[in-house]
């Protein structure tokens, strides 16, 4: 395929996969539950945090978070007590477990409390067309209290060579404002022009067979080649095609 028709092929496998249908079987699901923008970006947050494995364990376990913050996220992190942090010791999602789980509402507490929230968090370092600075600079305020060093290892730094998949498909849900139901769009500091592809084994083996990717590791220089190939595509919404890469690679085994 020349670029013209890879564009094409692209841009008709973005609208058959970026439609309501997508959100039953994705952890996206989570913060679409509520309508409360700090509840929403805080589930969101949870969700992608532990967004590898199994599909639907991710969902699962997802569910089970929000329930152990008795469906209330953003009123949790601010006013929970001792007791109430306790019960989600019994939490296990891989290697995320319960004293990470715990670390991330303190966490997420200062950043509220510090950082004037995670849109502001997010922000405040974005560059035109890149937001790995910002992630990397996310990282060391959501560590700046104490905390386990093994927790640290639940937030990439991108800047550590880390394709931070994520948090980028994180950003993606916050940012992106198209209308079709899907991604939830609450964030209007960030551009979606800095975003990226949140580069996974799937989207990944789909990028090389379409001749997008050349680099064999999903890392941060992986992401980075990506990127600049999507920004060619389309340089104001370059991360829409991780719904054509993502479907290509997870529902049809292209």
């Amino acid at each position: 395929m020349n670029q013209i028709e890879l564009k094409d092929f692209l841009d008709q496998k973005v609208e058959q996969y970026n439609t309501f249908d997508f959100i039953e079987s994705d952890p996206i699901q989570i913060p679409h539950l509520f309508t409360k923008k700090e509840d929403i970006e805080i589930a969101g947050f949870l969700s992608a945090t532990i967004a590898w494995g199994n599909r639907t364990m991710i969902i699962k376990n997802s569910k089970k978070m929000v329930d152990l913050m008795g469906n209330a996220p953003y009123d949790f992190v601010m006013s929970h007590s001792d007791t109430q942090l306790e019960r989600l010791d019994q939490f296990v999602h891989r290697t995320f477990n319960g004293a990470d789980f715990i670390q991330f509402i303190s966490s997420l507490k200062h950043i509220y409390t510090m950082h004037g929230g995670l849109e502001a968090a997010f922000s405040k370092n974005q560059d035109p067309t890149s937001m790995q600075r910002s992630i990397s600079e996310f990282k060391k305020m959501f560590f700046e209290i104490p905390h386990q060093q093994r927790t640290q290892k639940h937030v990439s730094d991108p800047l550590n060579n880390s394709a931070a998949k994520r948090i980028n498909m994180y950003l993606r849900w916050m940012v992106r404002n198209d209308k079709k139901g899907v991604d939830l769009g609450i964030w209007d500091s960030i551009s979606t022009a800095a975003l990226s592809c949140p580069l996974d084994v799937h989207s990944g083996n789909v990028a090389r067979k379409l001749g997008l990717l050349t680099r064999k590791q999903n890392d941060g220089k992986a992401l980075a080649e990506l990127d600049c190939q999507l920004r060619i595509l389309d340089p104001a919404d370059p991360v829409k095609y991780d719904f054509a890469l993502f479907g290509l690679g997870v529902f049809e085994g292209f």
